[in-house]
Parts: structure tokens; C-alpha cells; sequence
């Protein structure tokens, strides 16, 4: 039996020294290497032992999980109808309703999850001869799932069925409700299951079946298009699976399924079809997105962060039924024109989820509560988005490693706060909403994120709750970011070939996370923020002095930590970036710490303080990395580089010229700018000489992050050319 990848984990918390503010506050969970079983395993599948040691992270212990693992097709499914005790009865009253022309009302939601199925379950449906029309609740009015008013609105249309898509497990109220006015309710949902479950007519739900079934994972998406092909086959209707699989694939992956069991076979052939898909809208919405099209498959990453977000953002901030007509209609007019909408409130989200997390950091660093002892955030704030504020709250996760509860009142009612929960690993959103039952009115969610209302007065007494709570679930330990990391790899392994080889584990995502390699004590001789805002961080990287390789290295959303210090240890995802017909393999940061017991390296030989040279100026009066630019980089027109014997070179995309002179029986390393200012560094020494033209030197500390990283990135750039002049002097 496959075994679970987090017992065989080993956490390695980051040393002291990396709680330094230039790093972020991380815990490392790295896989305990297993060479020769990995080298098998990969020889068994083809693939690099890299990736052999990720597939038995993955669980595949055997050449068999292997081989399923990389071609799910292998798998051998069970029937559904044995899995999903109540199938038979729900396509008993299914075929019965459309025999005999009786109307069906499709209650969905409002997020990606929930239109999808919706748009699945409207289009099936119809292609079988079915009546039907659809209700989704409104987010800022009614929030999420079936509730009386549109059970009367269902039953004042004529529906004699109501079938719930993605909610409903726990309506108990407005399902016997709907019972009472005598109509026959089906409950399709996949969301965790409360101690009593509602009077529905049929209820699939995967938490409902055995917890080894490859269905276990699906989404509400999944549970619809599993019942669509069900009931096709059970009609023996002309087959409508490829463009349900489409939607199946869109809703899953921004739902963040699990993509395991029947999701990983399922989604492998949806990727293959959206490219060239039948649908209209998902044709336009790529078009508007900016995802290209051909004949190859698509990554999960194109839906999760090009397609899913365009889709998720109407359910947000508009009316869910722009979505609808996007994925029903076929007509190619209607279809653009629904999906240049949803690009609009797209970037309107954009722009409110940049407003709101600022608002939110800046309560939060103003209060300075002591997350080490509540274990949990709770925080409220009159004014924001409902539809935005849990994407805040995932962020929140990100930046202070914490469960985070974020709420705002109901329009026009601050006595009424409704919320969003994201979660840490260890920490199960449900359970603990579940703790916090007595003061809430609804909640609902699973483990990794939910939602909840309640009245404001009893706002305390939930923190009081969520605190008790967090407190019996989370160790001090659990509360950095974690950070699994798969296997470790030289720089020199990172290839072209290796990132086509990970393309044998997709889908990858969630409970398959893409690989996560890690590459000890790498020399960073190039770094800089990028982006509009500078809040992204943007390095170079070599593994040893002269090393061949240097690699790009991407932190997303990691500006704030720029300059970090020039020896790292890094543990990264691989990413293609393709220019002008060139290909090349990058690395995006996910961690970053200090190499074990690491000294800042001085240049030419190892640092020692010397007596005779000390720092003259105090430490605050040293100059930071802005004052270093104006100081050392800027004039009004830079002249060209001055006519030196020296080797060119770029650092913070600035032109520089080094060189290494004799002074005396030693060395001194030369450093030169555009506009002829001297940087000159002698051995053993932590100060250096700046010299600006028509001025007299003055001492620098050379601890500073900007300095130390300008001296590695002249090293550096000296040590290739000595490789260049020796290898042509090798081939005269």
C-alpha cells in the first residue's frame, strides 16, 4: 500500500540566523533521500532518479504505482453505481422527470466550482431532452447555498425537481422546506458532511463513500459530470462527454481538487482537449486571457492562474449568469462578449485584493497581536468586498503562517459580520468552525478553507473559540509557512530535458504538488525587484565559484526581502521561460534560508576583522541600498565605462568594470561604475574605499547586502573570464 508522503517526512526548521527580516520565516519538510529505490522506481517509468525520489514521495513504492501513476488510463475504475449507494435512485428520478417533461431546477454557486457544474448540468441535461432552468444565490445578499427564497421561486416556476449542485449537504432547513411544498430534491455536493444530514429524496456526496474510492476527491464539478455520463448511458444517449469533460477540467483545477484517483485520469484527457476546445466560451475566454492555443496539452497552471481567476472573479463581484451564458452558449458573439466582461471584473478584483491586503497589513501590524499565543487570526473591518475577502485571507496565510478568520459587515447592517477561512496543514477549517457553532449563525467549508456569519456582538466570543481551538490543534512549531521539498538537485541538473520529463507527473496541484527541488549554498551574484509595484525579486544564482551554470531565480511577492545575503540555501519549482524562440529553464523560488553555519563570505580569501582598519563611520550613518544608488550609481548622464583593462559586467541591470591589481605583496579588487566612481577592497578586510570623482575616498561597510552582492558579482564575473581566456588559449 502506497504510504502517506507526510509520515516519511522529516521537518527541518530553518536556522536562527534565517529569522533575519531579509528572509522569509520559513519551516523546511525535506523528504528523506532514498537513492537506489528511486533510481528503480525511475528506471521503470523512464524518467531521471530526480523524479524517482518524487514519485516515491508521491507514494508509488512499487514499479506498478509507478506506472498507473504516469499512465492513469491504466487504472481499473470501479462503477460508480457501486460507489455512490444513492446514483441508482437519483437516475431513477432523473429519467423520470425528463420522460414525463417535468421541470428541473439546478440550484449551483456562485465560485468556479459551482458555475461550472452548473453550466455541465444545464448542458447535459438539455442535450438529453430535460427541462430545466437554474438559480444561483446572491453572494452579498443571500451568501452560499440553497435557501427558502429560491425554493419558492423553483416551485412559482413549476420545478418538480430541485438538484443542487456544489451545496447543499447542509440545507437540513431549506431542503425540508421544499420537501414540505412537495417537491423531490436531489443533493449533489461535495463539501464535508454535518452531523445531521438534510430529508433530500438522494444525496452523492464523496465524503459519503469509502475513503479508499478513487472518487473520493472529485469536486462539485466531478459529482455532475460523473452524474451527466451516468445518466447518459443509462438513456444510451449519443455520446456528450468531451464537452462536459472540458467544464469538468476548468472547474476542478480552480476549485483546487485534489488531482489523485479518477480527478488525475479525468483531467489528463480535459487538459488535452481545451486547447482546440468545442465550447465558444472557453475558445473566448482563452482568446481574452492570453492562453495559447495548439495541439498540445494544457498545464494545470494555464486554468489555475489564467482561466480559473477570470471565471472565479464574476462570482465575486457580479452577476453569476455572465458565466453561465459564457460556458452554454455557442454562439462565438455572445461568447467574446461574456468573456471580455469577465476580464473587466477580473481586474477590478485585481485592484480591490491590492486595496484590501494593505488595509488588512496595516490593521494587523497596528494591533500587533501575539500570534505565538492565539495561534489564530480573527480579523473584521467595515468596508471590504465580501467576494474578495478570502483570497485576502490566503495571503494573510502566506505572509504571518497563521489560520486566518477576515470578516466585514453586511451591507447597510454592521450588527451581521459574514467571513472567509483559509488554513495551514494542520489546522482543519471545518472542525474549528464547528467549535465555534454556538455563536455562529452559518458556516460551512472543509478543511483547508470556509465560510461563516454571525452577529457582531458575538465577535469575541468566536475569537475566544478559534484561540482555545488553535491552541489544541497547532504547535509554536506549525505556525512558519511549511515548505516540502522533494529532492535535492545541483544546478547542473536542471535542463530542458528535466523540466520536459515532469510533464510525465501532470496534472500536477494540489495532494500532487509540482516537484520542489532544493540546491544547498548557492552564490547569489545578481538580484533585483521587478514588477510595477517592486514586489517581486528577481535573482541570479551560481552553485560554485566558476561554476558553468548560473540559473535565473524568480520570488514571487518576495520584493520586501531584497537584498538577501549572497550565500543561500534554495528550494525552488521549475518554470519554461520561452522569448523569441529561445527556451530556457528558470527556477521560482518557493523557500529561501541561510547555508548551516554561514559567515558572510569576504572576497579573495576569508574574512577576518582586521584592528588596524575598523569602520569609521556608525552603523546607522552607513549608507542604505536607495542612498548606495545615488551615491555610487547616478548622474544625470551616465558617461561610458572608463577605458580600463578590466572585465565588464552587470549588476541591478547597471554597467560596471572590475578588475584585480598588486598592491604591495597582496591583491585589491577594483570596482567601477558609468560614471567613473572607484569601489577598491583590500583582503581580510570588512571596510572598503569609495572613491567619487573630484572627492576624497571615504570608508563603506562592506557587510552591507548591497556591497557584499556588487563584490560576488564582480568575482564572478572575473572567474568566467579567466574560464573563457583559458579555454581559448586550450583551442588556439
Amino acid at each position: 500500500m502506497p504510504v502517506s508522503p507526510s509520515s516519511s517526512f522529516a521537518e527541518q526548521p530553518a536556522s536562527d540566523l534565517s529569522r533575519d527580516r531579509r528572509l522569509p520565516d520559513q519551516r523546511w519538510r525535506i523528504a528523506p533521500a532514498q537513492p537506489e529505490q528511486a533510481r528503480r522506481l525511475a528506471a521503470a517509468v523512464d524518467l531521471e532518479p530526480l523524479l524517482g525520489q518524487v514519485l516515491l514521495n508521491r507514494g508509488m513504492d512499487t514499479p506498478e504505482a509507478a506506472q498507473i501513476f504516469v499512465q492513469p488510463e491504466l487504472q481499473v475504475l470501479p462503477s460508480p453505481l457501486d460507489e455512490f449507494p444513492d446514483l441508482p435512485k437519483t437516475l431513477e428520478l432523473l429519467k423520470e422527470a425528463i420522460a414525463n417533461r417535468r421541470t428541473i431546477g439546478i440550484c449551483g454557486d456562485y465560485d468556479a466550482d459551482g458555475m461550472t457544474s452548473t453550466a455541465l448540468l444545464l448542458r447535459a441535461l438539455r442535450a438529453l431532452g430535460a427541462k430545466v432552468i437554474q438559480a444561483i444565490p446572491s453572494r452579498m445578499q443571500e451568501g452560499y447555498g440553497i435557501n427558502r427564497r429560491i425554493v419558492d421561486d423553483f416551485k412559482q416556476d413549476g420545478v418538480q425537481l430541485i438538484l443542487t449542485v456544489d451545496n447543499g449537504i447542509a440545507a437540513v432547513d431549506p431542503v425540508a422546506y421544499a420537501r414540505e411544498q412537495g417537491l423531490t430534491v436531489i443533493i449533489t455536493d461535495h463539501h464535508d458532511v454535518p452531523p445531521t444530514l438534510p430529508p433530500a429524496d438522494a444525496i452523492l456526496n464523496p465524503k459519503l463513500i469509502r475513503i479508499d474510492s478513487p472518487f473520493r476527491g472529485v469536486a462539485g464539478v466531478g459529482v455532475a459530470y460523473l452524474l451527466a455520463v451516468s445518466l447518459a448511458q443509462v438513456m444510451q444517449a449519443q455520446d456528450i462527454a468531451a464537452p462536459l469533460l472540458e467544464l469538468f477540467t476548468l472547474g476542478t483545477i480552480a476549485d483546487l481538487a485534489p488531482l489523485t484517483g479518477v480527478n488525475r485520469r479525468w483531467l489528463r484527457r480535459g487538459l488535452a482537449l481545451l486547447p482546440q476546445s468545442r465550447l465558444a466560451g472557453v475558445r473566448a475566454l482563452s482568446q481574452v486571457a492570453g492562453v495559447n492555443e495548439g495541439n498540445g496539452a494544457l498545464k494545470p497552471e494555464a486554468i489555475g492562474f489564467r482561466l480559473g481567476p477570470r471565471i472565479n472573479a464574476v462570482g465575486r463581484l457580479a452577476d453569476p449568469q455572465i458565466v453561465i451564458d459564457l460556458l452554454t452558449t455557442d454562439d462565438p458573439g455572445v461568447a467574446l462578449d461574456r468573456a471580455m466582461q469577465c476580464e473587466e471584473i477580473n481586474q477590478l478584483r485585481q485592484r480591490l485584493c491590492e486595496l484590501i491586503e494593505q488595509q488588512a497589513i496595516a490593521a494587523i501590524e497596528a494591533e500587533k497581536p501575539d500570534l505565538l499565543s492565539d495561534r489564530v487570526l480573527l480579523l473584521v473591518q467595515p468596508g471590504w468586498h465580501h467576494g474578495v475577502i478570502g483570497i485576502v485571507a490566503s495571503r494573510l496565510v502566506e505572509r504571518y503562517g497563521v489560520p486566518v478568520f477576515i470578516g466585514t459587515f453586511e451591507e447597510n447592517d454592521p450588527s451581521h459580520v459574514r467571513g472567509s477561512a483559509r488554513s495551514i496543514p494542520e489546522f482543519n477549517v471545518f472542525d474549528a468552525l464547528q467549535a465555534c457553532a454556538p455563536v455562529l449563525e452559518r458556516f460551512g467549508g472543509h478543511k483547508a478553507a470556509g465560510g461563516f456569519s454571525l452577529k457582531t456582538e458575538n465577535l469575541e466570543e468566536m475569537r475566544r473559540h478559534l484561540i482555545a481551538f488553535a491552541n489544541q490543534h497547532l504547535e509554536p512549531e506549525h505556525l512558519k509557512p511549511l515548505v516540502n521539498v522533494d529532492v535535492q538537485a545541483s544546478l547542473q541538473d536542471i535542463t530542458l530535458e528535466l523540466y520536459q520529463q515532469i510533464d510525465h507527473l501532470q496534472p500536477c496541484g494540489i495532494e500532487n504538488c509540482d516537484p520542489v527541488f532544493w540546491t544547498p549554498n548557492v552564490r547569489v551574484v545578481e538580484q533585483q525587484c521587478m514588477g510595477q509595484t517592486r514586489a517581486h525579486m528577481k535573482l541570479m544564482v551560481v552553485e560554485d565559484d566558476g561554476a558553468p551554470v548560473a540559473l535565473k531565480a524568480i520570488g514571487w511577492r518576495w520584493g520586501q526581502y531584497c537584498p538577501v545575503p549572497g550565500r543561500l540555501d534554495i528550494a525552488y519549482k521549475l518554470r519554461l521561460n520561452e522569448w523569441n524562440g529561445t527556451r530556457n529553464v528558470e527556477l521560482e523560488l518557493v523557500g529561501m534560508r541561510l547555508p548551516e553555519g554561514y559567515v558572510p563570505e569576504r572576497i579573495l580569501q576569508p574574512p577576518t576583522r582586521s584592528r588596524a582598519v575598523q569602520p569609521s563611520l556608525p552603523l546607522t550613518s552607513v549608507p542604505t541600498h536607495a542612498s548606495v544608488n545615488s551615491a555610487i550609481l547616478q548622474t544625470a548622464s551616465p558617461p561610458p565605462l572608463p577605458e580600463l583593462p578590466g572585465v565588464p559586467f552587470i549588476f541591478s541591470r547597471r554597467r560596471y568594470q572590475c578588475r584585480v591589481v598588486p598592491q604591495g605583496n597582496s591583491r585589491e579588487l577594483q570596482i567601477y561604475n558609468a560614471e567613473g566612481n572607484l569601489l577598491t577592497i583590500s583582503p581580510k578586510q570588512t571596510t572598503g574605499r569609495l572613491t567619487r570623482q573630484g572627492s576624497e575616498a571615504e570608508l563603506v561597510d562592506l557587510n552591507q547586502p548591497f556591497y557584499e552582492n556588487l563584490m560576488q558579482s564582480a568575482l564572478h564575473a572575473l572567474q568566467l573570464a579567466e574560464k573563457e581566456d583559458w579555454i581559448k588559449k586550450k583551442t588556439v
